[in-house]
């Protein structure tokens, strides 16, 4: 039998070696690195990959490291509140990214962005979120990523200083689906999808609590998998806001299916659509059922909705309808704000993202079945796929 790739204990002693730091506030990312080792290791990455994968895992264990030193020195952290947090979610490749970027560029928001999530420590000001040397650093990496490969923004848009996902950060727990993408993890998956998520949202607040310590305001938060564990969500953050987007699921799951293999291709070093269309159509559909089931439970009112449709056709006017659904006021400066990051990011500013079912094995009929019970529920615009 072949040597393990990686090893859970040689992960974490690296992450201590490379921060110098040694405890952890407490283990309960054991073990979902566990599980998810199990399944990497079943894999066959190429060599650049398996590095890749070291360094991710490495510089997730870092990062909590470098959190929970942050929390101990500073205990007065845990008695900061979250205080009516915007939570985005929906089945993946809904417009949830468009969405969560508006609502950044309201200046009465806050949102965690992508520097930041990589590199917290120390927590920026608000004076400084946008000009801080780390964040000039990762604006010049962008330029250069983006001229080697100027068609990445068409899969999904994001900048240094743009907001990005909770999954980002709920990752130092690993409890995400984000490292389900990175290879063939069918164990990892239903773990994930049946496991308490409490450690990880709690963890999700502390991360929060770092970086509003010295930049402050109502979070703008969002990921798509937050749908599947709302129940939780809501224990750890009773006050929260909920808002999911609807897209037709024709061109969602297709759409999502083309993003996993990015993530699959980067990290698992092969192609395999067979694979990513099945697990596409397992996890989509899910997503929906979960928010349905939430619904059923608490309510029609207790989630607001946004229809990808409108976001495209009217994307200012549906913001305004959404800022009078959460009972927010929608101030002319968040209109400016929302309007300059529309002109300044038009549709297919990076090409067109294009997608077909049939390379991955689906069909519309297959994805009408599976998404049966959310297709007669709501009354959801067709792109025509």
């Amino acid at each position: 039998m072949a040597k393990p790739l990686w090893a859970a204990d040689q992960l974490i002693e690296q992450a201590q070696a490379a921060t110098g730091l040694q405890d952890f506030d407490n283990d309960s990312f054991r073990e979902g690195l566990d599980v998810l080792i199990g399944d990497l290791n079943n894999n066959n990455p190429p060599e650049q990959s398996i590095e890749r994968l070291r360094q991710a895992l490495v510089g997730a264990l870092s990062t909590r490291l470098k959190i929970s030193d942050y929390h101990r020195n500073h205990p007065e952290l845990q008695q900061q509140k979250i205080e009516k947090p915007v939570f985005v979610f929906g089945v993946p490749r809904t417009g949830t990214t468009l969405l969560s970027n508006l609502m950044a560029a309201d200046p009465a928001r806050r949102s965690p962005l992508t520097w930041e999530i990589d590199d917290p420590i120390p927590p920026a000001s608000s004076e400084t979120l946008y000009s801080d040397p780390r964040a000039v650093a990762r604006l010049e990496m962008e330029k250069k990523m983006l001229a080697a490969n100027p068609t990445m923004g068409k899969y999904y848009r994001n900048s240094a200083i743009y907001p990005n996902e909770c999954v980002f950060f709920m990752a130092h727990d690993f409890k995400t689906l984000m490292w389900e993408s990175r290879g063939r993890c069918p164990n990892y998956r239903d773990w994930l999808f049946s496991t308490d998520m409490t450690s990880a949202y709690q963890y999700h607040k502390k991360f929060l609590q770092v970086l509003q310590s010295k930049a402050p305001g109502v979070w703008n938060l969002k990921m798509p998998s937050h749908a599947l564990f709302l129940e939780t969500l809501i224990t750890v953050y009773p006050d929260a806001k909920l808002v999911w987007t609807h897209r037709d699921p024709l061109a969602a799951t297709g759409s999502f299916a083309s993003l996993l293999s990015l993530g699959f291709g980067a990290f698992a070093g092969e192609k395999d659509d067979a694979y990513l269309g099945k697990n596409a159509l397992y996890q989509a559909p899910l997503h929906a059922n979960r928010i349905m089931d939430f619904r059923d439970k608490h309510g029609e009112d207790r989630v607001v909705d946004v229809h990808y449709a409108d976001l495209m056709n009217n994307p200012v006017g549906t913001m305004k309808s959404l800022y009078a659904a959460l009972g927010d006021e929608f101030t002319p400066a968040a209109e400016q704000g929302m309007q300059a990051w529309l002109d300044d990011n038009p549709q297919n500013k990076f090409g067109r993202h294009e997608y077909k079912l049939e390379q991955y094995g689906l069909s519309e009929q297959m994805v009408n079945t599976a998404f049966k019970r959310y297709i007669e529920r709501y009354d959801i615009e067709s792109e025509g796929v």
